[in-house]
């Protein structure tokens, strides 16, 4: 498998909010911000070519472009567009079979769906491809607690449904020899990471489990995190696996290192070799 990160753009988002608890003193000297105390956040996709079966799976969209004026305190910035992306790299939109979304918070979905410029109807970017989303997830973008419904745009993602174009798994699931989808929740409930097997080393897309290479730091939770216990769990069980089995974690908001692998020191997890993909 050919493993390529795509930065479909940047965002600002409150210091304070990525790091929740953890006081100014400590995260700012491990991630910066600016005079307004706001961080840099990336929006990482993962294509993957060369899959069994032929297959072209895409990870996560970005924001995309469609809810920029509503957005616009997120001070969004080098918005690329992902299908010409894909394109640049010789991936036809109609060519993805599958699409993996982690969750649908609109920083990673946005460009599943485009809009007709003449009629204003939403569909699918990708046309031929499966989205794989967690049905928890699905539910909870339809039904989102207070803390979540500003995260979601649910008419946008409706239009995936009415073209039969949804997947949704309730447990953990194989996608495609290479290619597992494994569920985590406190973030938002049925976030998934998939695990990707390479001959040299398995590789993580973290999602928000571990969106930055500090947060590997296990007290560093996100204060946008609506199950923050749940969350350290969750944390705990994909560092030891990926610490023990050498595995490789792609941070998908982190501006300044995208793939590293982990090592443990006593109770502790750190980042270890930077992963070039």
């Amino acid at each position: 498998m050919n493993i390529q990160l795509i930065d479909t753009g940047y965002f600002y988002a409150d210091g304070g909010a990525m790091f929740g608890a953890i006081p100014k003193a400590a995260w700012q000297r491990r991630y910066p911000c600016d005079e307004s105390n706001r961080c840099v956040l990336a929006m990482r996709s993962v294509l993957i070519t060369g899959c069994h079966g032929g297959r072209i799976v895409l990870i996560d969209t970005g924001a995309g472009s469609g809810q920029m004026k509503r957005l616009n305190h997120y001070g969004f910035f080098n918005l690329r567009n992902l299908t010409g992306e894909l394109s640049a790299r010789g991936v036809p939109a109609e060519e993805v079979t599958d699409v993996i979304l982690t969750h649908l918070h609109f920083d990673h979905c946005g460009y599943a769906t485009q809009r007709d410029e003449t009629s204003g109807r939403l569909s699918p970017a990708f046309p031929n491809a499966i989205h794989w989303i967690s049905r928890r997830q699905w539910e909870n973008c339809f039904h989102p607690s207070p803390l979540e419904r500003d995260s979601y745009f649910a008419r946008d993602i409706n239009a995936l449904e009415k073209t039969n174009a949804v997947r949704l798994i309730d447990a953990d699931t194989t996608l495609c020899p290479g290619i597992d989808l494994c569920l985590y929740d406190g973030h938002t409930p049925g976030q998934i990471a998939p695990y990707i097997h390479t001959p040299l080393r398995t590789i993580v897309f973290a999602g928000d489990v571990i969106p930055l290479a500090a947060c590997t730091s296990l007290e560093w939770i996100s204060a946008y995190d609506t199950h923050p216990l749940i969350s350290y769990t969750e944390k705990v069980r994909m560092l030891e696996t990926a610490a023990t089995c050498r595995q490789a974690l792609i941070y998908c908001h982190d501006a300044r290192l995208s793939c590293s692998t982990v090592r443990k020191v006593r109770d502790y997890y750190k980042t270890d070799r930077i992963i070039t993909l």
